[in-house]
């Protein structure tokens, strides 16, 4: 990330592990989680107003297009595999410019970045 660009402020999805919550939270970051329970509709709508990276395990999310939400990491990596989670995700952090507009698709080992809007067609750049 450029010392010109704003950090990250993320949105955590009710599925994904505290534990990730509690790390981004001890790095400094502008995390949210809303409460237990709200609808997709809302967790959309909070990403776009607040520009914020909505974190989840919930593939429906990679099919909003850019004017509805403002960013989402989709996490494909097993729910037992904490630390595995941490370290690709500050990975990702560390190495991504800009979330807006984009779709990460984050694995164990590396991620996908496409844009939102064109998430299916768009060639795919691999980390």
């Amino acid at each position: 990330m450029s010392s010109s660009t704003l950090p990250p402020r993320f949105l955590i999805d009710e599925n994904v592990r505290i534990e990730l919550y509690l790390f981004l939270k001890k790095e400094g970051y502008d995390v949210r989680v809303l409460s237990k329970g709200a609808p997709d509709s809302l967790l959309v709508e909070t990403s776009r107003k607040e520009k914020r990276v909505l974190v989840t395990n919930d593939s429906d999310f990679r099919w909003y297009p850019n004017h509805k939400i403002y960013a989402v990491v989709w996490l494909k990596i097993p729910q037992n595999e904490v630390g595995t989670l941490i370290r690709i995700f500050n990975k990702l952090i560390k190495a991504l410019e800009s979330f807006s507009g984009k779709l990460i698709i984050l694995r164990e080992t590396d991620w996908d970045e496409k844009n939102l809007f064109t998430a299916l067609a768009s060639p795919s750049r691999k980390r």
